[in-house]
């Protein structure tokens, strides 16, 4: 079983773009509302504020999953270890419960960046590796290249986006898919069917979002900065989206609204 479905670790808290204050406070009210899985990235520029936060929560550091990932510049033979070493300083930890590649090298090589994961692993730094952004071929190409088990492929899932093939090579490779991008950064709000849905079972729309991805065997990842929303987002695990639902949702994936496409980030793959 992939770490991020574990009890309770399906539902994780991303900290981008949170920093000082407005960090800490966020990830207190979530450890508050129940959660103990926690994200963040090299490239995020919070790891310290992050391993600061969750020193303070009052939740003992066994109780927590940590996840953080080795951003592209740092994917040489010279800077990948050294910059790993770094994010464990920085999050005040001894080992990450989880470490991703952020990317794959703008050149489609993922062999060099693989083997300088598995040794990040085998050296102690974490207890389990995975990928993010990766194509489903990459997915294929990954699991040829990688001694031990992936556990998560990272990527953007919401019912905007048709992420079928992803779904498919996941299921195939037996490396699971986790999400960012949980509700578009607000767009699947713009569509009157999620609140009429939530409606039907007493949640609000972001809640059926959510339990439409857990219902696809995803696992999340939301942020918010308000208490309300974070415990919300948290309380999906009380209903059951019937077939219909999860049918009427699935219609959605032909608007396939992509938030992290080429034209924000250059170095991104060309998606499946």
């Amino acid at each position: 079983m992939s770490v991020y479905f574990q009890p309770g670790m399906e539902r994780g808290f991303g900290t981008f773009p949170l920093r000082g204050v407005e960090l800490e406070q966020a990830v207190h009210a979530a450890v508050q509302s129940g959660y103990r899985a926690f994200d963040t990235a090299q490239g995020y520029g919070n790891e310290a504020d992050l391993g600061l936060a969750l020193r303070t929560c009052g939740v003992p550091r066994g109780q927590l999953c940590i996840t953080s990932k080795v951003a592209l510049e740092n994917f040489s033979a010279a800077r990948f270890l050294p910059s790993v070493e770094d994010s464990l300083k920085k999050l005040q930890v001894e080992r990450l419960d989880v470490l991703l590649l952020h990317w794959a090298p703008a050149d489609g090589d993922i062999a060099p960046s693989l083997a300088l994961l598995e040794q990040a692993a085998n050296a102690g730094m974490a207890e389990h590796i995975g990928v993010s952004n990766y194509t489903a071929a990459m997915l294929q190409r990954a699991r040829q290249l990688v001694g031990r088990p992936l556990v998560t492929n990272q990527v953007e899932f919401h019912p905007l986006l048709d992420q079928s093939v992803l779904l498919a090579a996941a299921a195939e490779t037996g490396i699971p898919l986790s999400s960012y991008c949980s509700v578009a950064r607000g767009e699947v709000f713009k569509y009157p069917l999620f609140g009429q849905i939530g409606a039907q079972y007493g949640k609000s729309a972001a809640q059926v979002v959510l339990r439409w991805i857990l219902q696809k065997g995803v696992a999340f990842n939301t942020m918010s900065t308000k208490p309300a929303n974070i415990a919300a987002n948290f309380d999906v695990m009380d209903f059951t989206l019937s077939c219909v639902d999860m049918a009427r949702i699935e219609a959605l994936a032909s608007t396939n609204f992509r938030v992290v496409n080429r034209e924000k980030i250059s170095w991104a793959p060309e998606w499946d």
